[in-house]
């Protein structure tokens, strides 16, 4: 079996961010730098710069949120965020949906896109100023 006909078989359909929705959100979120996706757990990563901001299921955007971005995502707040369920608990993942009205708005979804990019960037510092896990 090919490689890519692995991969396409190892994620559900619909899971993932559809060839259309990924290319258009490389378009409008060019003004934040070199934004790629990459498929991930089932879902899609959405990253800038090798720092992953976003989320993709089911073609629905979710932004990184943290303790110093969550006022600034109220509006998202009114949405579940992503999640997963894990030994009968449910897992926050920390990133909120992304309201659909963003998308005929480029200006403010490129600021709230700058917003979780931000987020993303402080636990990217906060997890390699971590000591390292041990597996003991």
């Amino acid at each position: 079996m090919a490689k890519e006909d692995h991969k396409i078989k190892s994620y559900p359909p619909g899971m993932v961010a559809s060839d259309s929705f990924a290319e258009f959100l490389r378009e409008q979120l060019e003004p934040l730098g070199r934004v790629t996706l990459r498929r991930m757990f089932g879902k899609t990563g959405v990253f800038c710069d090798g720092v992953m901001f976003g989320m993709v299921s089911d073609n629905v955007l979710y932004l990184r949120v943290d303790d110093d971005n969550r006022e600034a995502f109220e509006e998202a707040r009114s949405s579940p965020p992503l999640n997963y369920a894990k030994a009968g608990n449910t897992i926050d993942l920390s990133f909120w949906r992304a309201p659909e009205r963003l998308f005929d708005e480029p200006d403010e979804f490129v600021a709230w896109a700058r917003i979780a990019l931000a987020a993303a960037r402080r636990v990217a510092t906060k997890r390699r100023g971590a000591p390292a896990r041990t597996g003991r």
